[in-house]
């Protein structure tokens, strides 16, 4: 399956919940995705298309909060991003790491820096901030105008 088909086919699987799919390259693809349905298409993709999972990043912006899981199709060299964009005002999501245990430490991370809530995240423990800075702050959040 080249990039083109695997696009149509998470598209077409998922159409009520696939907001938007962007080819820049023919190696890097990202789909803007229902928050609500991460858990079930990143399942799909990893188990039934055979990506991998990478990491997750994050970033504070107009919009919201946003969060591209990076996947990766080592046999053709395709990286593909989940993106969801979660509410600035209540940014929550299901937590992977039930999935991937992979993703414990950067959705443990992304949580002390943004105050994103992982859902269900298996270990909520701090990570990094203990004694760096103060309960509640966050400080990749910025403010907007």
């Amino acid at each position: 399956m080249n990039t083109d088909e695997i696009l149509k086919n998470i598209k077409d699987k998922f159409s009520a919940d696939v907001l938007d799919v962007f080819k820049k390259w023919e190696t890097r693809a990202t789909i803007t995705i229902n928050p609500a349905s991460l858990l079930q298409i990143a399942e799909y993709v990893f188990k039934d298309l055979e990506f991998r999972f990478i990491i997750a990043t994050a970033n504070h912006t107009k919009k919201g909060f946003e969060i591209l899981y990076h996947f990766s199709k080592d046999d053709i060299g395709l990286i593909a991003n989940l993106n969801v964009i979660l509410p600035a005002d209540k940014p929550k999501i299901e937590s992977l790491s039930n999935m991937f245990s992979a993703t414990n430490w950067i959705e443990r991370e992304i949580h002390e820096l943004y105050g994103i809530e992982f859902l269900n995240h298996p270990e909520p423990e701090k990570l990094i901030s203990e004694g760096n800075w103060a309960e509640g702050v966050y400080p990749y959040r910025r403010e907007f105008k």
